[in-house]
């Protein structure tokens, strides 16, 4: 329960800050255009790139992207992270725990091809599948921490700072499918003391990720849970997770 606490916050939030009127943050999406357009960023010059090896597209990071996530953050209807202080960055899917917010394959894409810069100082991928899966083939970057002390251990005794500039800090979270195991240890927080407020679900998991998006992978492959040549793996984590 104690995941994510900081002592830091005070330990009572009367609410919900109203969202009308909300003025957006200093890494507001709308600070950065207005100032884009001033600078002449790069960003707005940006062509279409292929993802892996052309299997899917990804969208230019560029005005009309910023545009798209300036109406995110200032949408009435957009709820606001764990602490309350902002709107979510990441455009958020369905997923089967309406409690938790689910982001697409795409999107994840897009926050590791650096779509997401000028708004993310750290963002923190958490793939929950036991060991012999994520040596089998992971999202390139992620860090493995299949059971809940695993996450205490990693995030908590040496915790992610807030960045300079209010820069994010976000977690994404994902097993196999991100039906069970990811989503369980994410929720694993207690409100309104939120060490990370900006957390994720993969919705799809590793599995749907990899099939649309092999180039960010790494070894380029998936192994399931159910692989039977690690069913003796697969009961032992089996019994330390419970």
């Amino acid at each position: 329960r104690r995941l994510f606490l900081s002592p830091s916050v005070p330990g009572s939030v009367a609410g919900p800050l109203p969202k009308r009127g909300l003025r957006l943050d200093r890494d507001s999406p709308a600070n950065a255009q207005r100032q884009s357009r001033r600078a002449g960023s790069p960003e707005q010059e940006a062509s279409l790139e292929p993802v892996g090896d052309g299997e899917a597209w990804l969208e230019p990071c560029g005005s009309a992207q910023l545009q798209e996530m300036e109406n995110l953050l200032a949408s009435d209807d957009q709820e606001l992270i764990g602490d309350f202080s902002k709107p979510h960055l990441l455009p958020t899917v369905e997923g089967k725990d309406p409690g938790l917010k689910y982001i697409s394959p795409g999107t994840l894409a897009a926050v590791l091809s650096g779509h997401y810069s000028s708004f993310i100082g750290s963002s923190v991928v958490v793939d929950c599948r036991y060991p012999y899966e994520y040596e089998g083939g992971h999202v390139k970057g992620a860090v493995n921490l299949p059971l809940q002390r695993d996450v205490e251990e990693s995030l908590l005794e040496g915790p992610i700072l807030p960045q300079e500039g209010g820069k994010r800090v976000i977690l994404i979270f994902h097993c196999e499918f991100s039906v069970d195991r990811g989503p369980k240890i994410r929720s694993c927080h207690e409100y309104p003391r939120l060490r990370y407020p900006e957390l994720y679900v993969l919705k799809g998991g590793y599995r749907e990720f990899f099939f649309q998006f092999p180039g960010h992978c790494e070894p380029r492959d998936y192994r399931p849970m159910e692989h039977p040549a690690f069913r003796e793996e697969l009961r032992q984590f089996r019994g330390q997770s419970r």
